[in-house]
């Protein structure tokens, strides 16, 4: 256990910091250590033998290593506002306000200061404005499949300008198609084909990838008048080319007419889609270049790019804040349910052959989409994390990748989100880097300004070339030399190629010893630098490292007792207090019996204890006997009443009884005996009110604690038992009556014999007449019948 004991105190001291550990040589490394560290530059702050880098360690250890808090550099983040106009508390109805004036998000533009591994800290505030502007492009494939969809579309613009007109005052609609690229084998090039590539007697226009046929206008009559001149196209394979459309439409601004405000987009289809590399089966393969490529509203280059891929579109649409709603075909529900999963702030409705359900759908759409802000931020420079926590309607708290968004807001909710932006070291440039925070969908964001402390203030007041690094082989910075390429040393004094040689180490060895820097540093340029300990507490020190703070005698397991300082292995005690480990007070008020007398009269005071003359006194002041008479009767109430409950104090036993150690043991063998203890121990025996014994023996240990060791089961006296009692003298009553029985028929039988013996001797005595007996009578009568006459 001791050795157990010993290993785990060795490996929790081994535990370094990240200060110390990043063994910097100059402040501005130090600070980027992290955000605990501090640089002293006090010129006279090292030690002899100490590192530069001994300079760089936690604040707290600093000061406590002498170092006064002016002198330590430990500069701090800062945070600053500097556009932060309020959101906008709009209803509708009220004076109409353009686009760019409604803010709905707060602050706007800010500026922090980072230090790493300090976070800096704001609260981002969404509130949904009433009465947003909203842009709707409908964007359709004109395949022959889709001819149905297109009737129902041709009516669309009034009848969702007056739906729509319930949640804006302010909208807007526009309208392209699509179909396929216009290569083999997406469709046929035959002549007759590419004039009508339908079959039979049907009039369809010629096949094209994308047209943007109306922007965006507030004109609802136009849409449906230049809408109901579209004809049908078709193409030959089922998948279509809606992602050329959707990418052209995302980033050819102008030609589509996008505002900044809310922008939604209605892919309507039949079909699935082509995606990139598919382009290869008509022999292209230049990748998507994102860029526009409409001329007269027409897609010119979708015979030499290829379809984009989903990230691509991912990407565009959300540098476009533009919102998509997939219109489609019950048959492809889960295809573009599984696209919705990919691309952020999308959703998916079923088309049907109603007009009327086209609108709903793109309403139900639009108020999901909009009941959700999800927080997205630009590209982060090298070693900046951000969290986000948001606090959401109801008071809901998520962190992590849930504290980004928050759902079911309402139009005039306000959430806000708490964002901690975190610097670990600093990049390479150093320079100020910007970064975007906006809710996806949304064309308003915040922009962050970062800016990094690399330096110390201390560094301004560098001075290059300066002659306290010898002879100008250093710039003095910060109360220490940054040597110039090719020295080393404290002042930079020493050549790096020469810092090896047999005249320099002779000066690292103490009494021209053997032990370079006592096993303990390395000897540069002549002088002894000490090692470092895994524990930055634990430091070498001295001219050849032979000295160290950490040992010292210690007591208690604390070095110096804790009462003192370690240094080059003496403790130099605090006051009050003596001793090698300085564990011998001379303050003597801890001696003080409670008679104002000096341990009581019966000792003497060393070290702050009180060491007692007559060995049956105890304690700290001399005062407690435990074998003194009497000590049983007053101890009796206070361990009836913790070890059994019961007693007089039994309701105030915490209050009264708590100045002793209870342990219960088994039987009075497990009792502590005399002997067998260094202390003195009184044996009790008591008796509560139910006549039951309890065994206890009272103590005061060597830690002059009071300590009861008390039997836990009472010894009672048992009652009468009624079944033996009772057997037995059933039992009783039965042999004495066996045994009346057997006297009486003893007394009979004694009784008989003699009346025997009597009548036997009588009989003997006895003279009668032989002849007759008088007593006998024959037992024959004779009887003559007087008639007869013997005839």
């Amino acid at each position: 256990q001791t050795q157990q004991l010993l290993f785990s105190i060795k490996t929790e001291s081994q535990i370094g910091n990240e200060c110390t550990d990043a063994n910097a040589r100059y402040c501005g490394k130090c600070i980027q250590a992290g955000a605990k560290c501090g640089w002293c530059k006090d010129p006279d702050f090292l030690k002899q033998g100490e590192t530069v880098s001994s300079r760089c360690d936690e604040v707290q250890s600093l000061v406590k290593r002498g170092c006064v808090e002016a002198m330590i550099e430990n500069p701090k983040g800062d945070k600053k506002v500097l556009k932060n106009k309020a959101v906008t508390n709009r209803k509708k109805g009220a004076e109409k306000l353009k686009p760019e004036d409604i803010t709905q998000i707060q602050p706007q533009k800010l500026s922090l200061t980072l230090r790493s591994g300090q976070p800096q800290s704001f609260e981002l505030k969404f509130k949904r404005a009433e009465d947003y502007p909203i842009d709707l492009y409908y964007l359709m494939d004109l395949s022959y499949s889709m001819k149905d969809d297109l009737e129902n579309v041709k009516n669309l613009g009034t009848s969702l300008m007056l739906e729509m007109s319930k949640i804006t005052s302010d909208f807007r609609i526009g309208f392209g198609s699509f179909v396929e690229k216009t290569v083999m084998p997406y469709i046929s090039t035959t002549p007759a084909k590419l004039l009508n590539p339908c079959t039979g007697d049907q009039n369809c226009t010629s096949p094209f990838s994308y047209k943007n046929v109306l922007k965006l206008t507030n004109d609802g009559k136009r849409f449906n008048t230049l809408v109901g001149q579209q004809h049908i196209s078709g193409n030959l394979d089922s998948p279509e080319g809606g992602f050329d459309a959707i990418m052209q439409v995302a980033v050819c601004g102008d030609h589509i007419g996008w505002r900044n405000v809310t922008r939604l987009l209605v892919f309507s289809t039949d079909a699935g889609f082509h995606f990139a590399g598919d382009g290869k089966l008509g022999g292209i393969v230049l990748p998507n270049d994102g860029k526009c490529h409409l001329e007269n509203n027409v897609y010119t280059m979708s015979h030499y790019y290829d379809y984009p891929s989903i990230a691509h579109l991912v990407q565009k649409l959300s540098d476009n804040n533009i919102q998509t709603i997939f219109a489609v075909t019950e048959e492809f529900q889960p295809v573009y349910q599984e696209l919705k999963n990919l691309i952020p702030k999308s959703a998916v409705g079923t088309l049907s052959a109603n007009s009327s359900n086209v609108i709903n759908l793109i309403i139900d759409a639009y108020n999901s989409l909009s009941s959700e802000v999800i927080l997205e931020n630009s590209k982060l420079p090298e070693g900046v994390t951000i969290a986000y926590t948001s606090r959401c309607k109801n008071g809901v708290v998520s962190k992590g990748e849930n504290g980004r968004k928050c759902s079911n807001i309402s139009i005039g909710d306000e959430v806000t989100f708490n964002i901690s932006v975190t610097s670990k070291g600093c990049p390479k440039q150093g320079k100020p880097e910007t970064i975007k925070i906006k809710p996806l969908g949304f064309t308003e964001e915040v922009e962050i300004t970062l800016n990094f402390i690399c330096e110390c203030e201390c560094h301004n007041d560098a001075i290059k070339n300066s002659e306290l690094c010898h002879f100008g082989n250093g710039t003095y910075e910060c109360g220490a030399c940054k040597c110039n390429d090719g020295r080393v040393g404290r002042q930079c004094e020493c050549s790096s190629n020469d810092v090896a040689t047999e005249d320099m180490d002779r000066t690292c060895r103490k009494d021209n010893g053997t032990d370079i820097c006592s096993n303990n540093g390395e000897c540069v340029c002549g002088t002894c630098e000490c090692k470092k300990r895994d524990n930055p507490e634990e430091r070498y020190s001295g001219q050849y490292c032979e000295c160290d703070n950490f040992n010292c005698d210690r007591s208690g397991n604390k070095l110096c007792g804790g009462h003192g300082s370690c240094e080059c292995r003496v403790c130099v005690c605090d006051p009050m207090w003596t001793g090698s480990a300085c564990d011998c007070s001379l303050d003597n008020s801890t001696c003080m019996a409670s008679n104002k007398q000096m341990c009581n009269g019966r000792g003497k005071c060393e070290c702050g204890t009180c060491k007692c003359d007559d060995p049956k006194f105890q304690g700290p002041t001399c005062e407690t006997c435990p074998t003194c008479p009497g000590v049983c009767a007053e101890h009796k109430e206070c361990v009836q009443c913790r070890a059994f409950g019961t007693g007089e104090k039994k309701d105030k036993c915490k209050e009264e009884c708590d100045d002793f150690t209870l342990i219960k043991v088994r039987d009075r063998d497990k009792l502590p005996q005399p002997n067998d203890a260094s202390y003195p121990v009184m044996h009790c025996k008591e008796r509560d009110a139910n006549d039951c014994w309890f065994y206890y023996t009272f103590a005061v240990n060597n830690d002059t604690k009071k300590e009861v060791h008390v039997v836990e089961t009472l010894d009672c006296p048992s009652g009468p038992d009624i079944i033996p009692i009772v057997a037995g003298v059933v039992a009783g009553i039965v042999l004495i009556g066996l045994a009346l029985l057997l006297i009486w028929k003893l007394l009979m039988i004694i009784h008989d014999r003699r009346e025997f013996a009597k009548f036997e001797k009588e009989k003997m005595n006895a003279k009668w007449d032989t002849g007759e007996n008088p007593i006998y009578k024959s037992a024959v009568t004779t009887v003559i019948n007087p008639k007869y006459e013997g005839k």
